[in-house]
């Protein structure tokens, strides 16, 4: 399971994920650049940190490396609800009390997610439709 990102992991992160391109840490220095003062050195040991926990692949650019993130936001954000949710005494209320958090347009996310599992699920039974 992966645990959280930092602060400042999360601002690389959101960018690397945002560009979905290989990045150099010059290119996200200077965009986080726009909303803190930072230095090039921070910058280049959270990518290192980064790299090294999984989270980018890096290739050598010339002089620099070009930085690409291993898997999606989404499937971050999925491993984060799943650990905290397998840590739940009662996982049933968990949901429910996760549920009511949620805002209509998040529900309705869910909703359509569900439709998509479940199509996802009934394609795999043998005698399916389209098998």
């Amino acid at each position: 399971m992966p645990r959280q990102l930092g602060e400042l992991e999360d601002a690389v992160m959101t960018r690397v994920w945002q560009w979905n391109r290989p990045v150099t840490v010059r290119e996200v220095l200077e965009d986080l650049q726009q909303e803190r003062s930072i230095a090039y050195t921070t910058v280049m040991t959270v990518m290192d940190n980064l790299h090294q926990k999984g989270w980018v692949r890096r290739e050598v650019d010339g002089r620099a490396y070009r930085y690409t993130a291993v898997s999606t936001r989404a499937a971050y954000s999925a491993a984060l609800m799943n650990e905290a949710w397998s840590k739940s005494d009662n996982p049933a209320a968990a949901l429910v009390a996760f549920f009511g958090m949620m805002s209509p347009e998040q529900r309705e996310s869910l909703q359509a997610a569900l439709r998509i599992v479940q199509g996802d699920e009934a394609g795999d039974r043998p005698g399916a439709p389209g098998r």
